[in-house]
């Protein structure tokens, strides 16, 4: 199977579609059946269908391991629905799929989705908001030769606070301080943040993706500035946070099971009682926590989900999530270190009878984090790929970037100098730059992870020897451990008895002949 990634760009989620449902028409093997006492050619069961596609979906980079067998049926019901499949007799508009031997084929001509077109007059409002002239920052006027050509990236942290300042001394002398309004300020957040965006995604343009309207300066500082020790928001108006008895709830399961003292109850099936009323809560919410504006932003974030890009998926959900409703961001904030702690805590009874506890944390919770305002079909699979990552990852992804804060500090200062007429103009940021990874073959990855996992063994091995405080008695049976588990570097590092002997200080125990009795006559 051809595991392609689809690129950034507007309508992922239907371009995604197509390419599933391609691979899916072209790739799922077609035989003879019997039903009924009648022969059907060119189909398939739906459990066959559910086998393929299911393999498919895990091995696919746009929504990797963590799809379930249950999300692999929903999927196909949705093909049912849009007439990708028809069952034996012609018939589809429905969801009447499960996974037995129910037989479906192929139509004529299957349907491929169309991305939405935008209104014309919204596209051009979004054009002129979005750049007002020719020498505007978000037409890549100094950006083209910084923008990634291919995968295979890694993101230089070292290199975001070099800044190349092309102002000269005698310019800086002779201009005087201006005054800065608090438009300026947030218009300058607004910008630098959307080209640090831009850079990151690696696409032309912004436009597409999102309208900078929906860009609102005040939550990117207050999310910023107005912070715990511990890297969460603060609000201020405590109407809008989790309610009291919601957080109580949800500190009990993380904390689990030190939080459970004398007074909180003890009945078995406690914990799926407290996980249900969090549960109940967040999938009650009005929208989901990313916000219905902000839906395509990040399922363009989604294709950067993959290993060797993991550092600039990373960057721009830090990004993305600073412009979200302060209220928003603290609820998903603590919603992922909770369900983070639940899914490591081997403590942790079970809270479903046929689910494992990271997939049930998931798939409860993706459809309350993205969702978007119209039904679209790849919508749960998107949203549980995405809720793996920040569950992973979430440490890093709410952490406030200091190098955007120094972006605006210091275009701010230009600006107070009166180097640029705009605040949007001439934006000087560090940019963060690239530098390409070697490809190596799979031959010579191999024997790189043999060498390095044995090298590391080897180390443990020299560890144990030359552990001083390690009781003699202790040192022998470690030793004799590793021995029996790693035979030939054992070998290598003591070749012969002696040697081994040496370490001790004790000469090798050479066992006495038998004494041999005489037969008697």
């Amino acid at each position: 199977m051809e595991n392609r990634s689809v690129p950034p760009g507007p309508y992922r989620a239907t371009k995604l579609w197509n390419e599933v449902t391609t691979s899916f028409r072209n790739g799922m093997p077609l035989r003879k059946h019997r039903q009924h006492f009648r022969k059907y050619g060119n189909c398939f069961t739906a459990g066959e269908a559910v086998d393929w596609l299911y393999d498919l979906l895990r091995n696919n980079s746009n929504f990797g391991p963590e799809v379930t067998r249950q999300q692999t049926i929903q999927l196909l019901r949705k093909f049912l629905k849009n007439h990708v499949i028809e069952d034996i007799k012609g018939r589809w508009g429905s969801e009447n799929l499960y996974d037995n031997s129910q037989l479906f084929r192929f139509p004529a001509n299957s349907p491929l989705k169309s991305p939405p077109r935008r209104p014309p007059e919204l596209r051009k409002n979004s054009t002129e908001n979005f750049s007002k002239d020719k020498d505007s920052i978000f037409k890549l006027r100094n950006l083209s030769r910084r923008m990634p050509k291919k995968h295979g990236l890694q993101f230089s942290q070292e290199n975001k606070e070099n800044v190349n300042c092309e102002i000269n001394e005698d310019q800086e002398n002779s201009v005087g301080n201006r005054e800065i309004s608090q438009k300026d300020v947030e218009e300058v957040w607004r910008c630098t943040i959307l080209t640090y965006l831009q850079t990151i995604l690696g696409v032309s343009s912004l436009e597409e993706v999102i309208n900078p309207k929906q860009v609102i300066p005040q939550y990117v500082i207050y999310n910023m500035t107005n912070t715990s020790k511990h890297g969460v928001v603060i609000l201020q108006d405590r109407s809008d946070d989790l309610p009291h008895w919601v957080l109580s709830a949800m500190k009990c399961l993380a904390n689990w099971p030190r939080s459970n003292d004398m007074n909180n109850p003890t009945y078995i099936g406690f914990e799926r009682d407290v996980f249900r009323t969090i549960a109940d809560y967040f999938l009650d919410l009005p929208e989901p926590l990313l916000t219905f504006e902000y839906y395509e932003l990040f399922v363009n974030i989604l294709g950067l989900l993959q290993p060797h890009l993991e550092r600039v998926a990373i960057n721009a959900l830090q990004l993305c999530c600073l412009l979200l409703p302060p209220p928003n961001r603290r609820k998903l904030q603590l919603l992922m270190r909770m369900i983070s702690r639940i899914s490591q805590n081997v403590d942790m009874p079970q809270l479903h009878d046929a689910m494992g506890t990271r997939s049930l944390m998931i798939h409860t919770f993706s459809r309350c984090v993205l969702c978007c305002a119209e039904e679209v079909d790849l919508d749960e699979l998107l949203a549980a790929r995405l809720v793996s990552f920040l569950m992973d990852h979430h440490q890093e992804i709410f952490q406030v970037p200091s190098y955007l804060q120094a972006a605006v500090e210091k275009h701010l200062d230009y600006f107070k100098r009166g180097h640029v007429k705009n605040p949007g103009d001439g934006l000087i940021v560090p940019l963060p730059t690239y530098s390409y990874c070697k490809q190596v073959s799979a031959q010579e990855f191999e024997e790189q992870k043999l060498s390095t996992s044995q090298n590391a063994i080897a180390e443990l091995l020299e560890n144990i020897i030359k552990n001083k405080s390690l009781p003699l008695k202790e040192k022998r049976k470690k030793l004799k451990q590793f021995q029996k588990e790693y035979p030939l570097i054992y070998r290598k590092r003591f070749p012969t008895t002696e040697s081994e002997a040496a370490l001790f200080d004790d000469k090798p125990t050479i066992k006495q002949p038998m004494l041999i009795l005489r037969k008697p006559k």
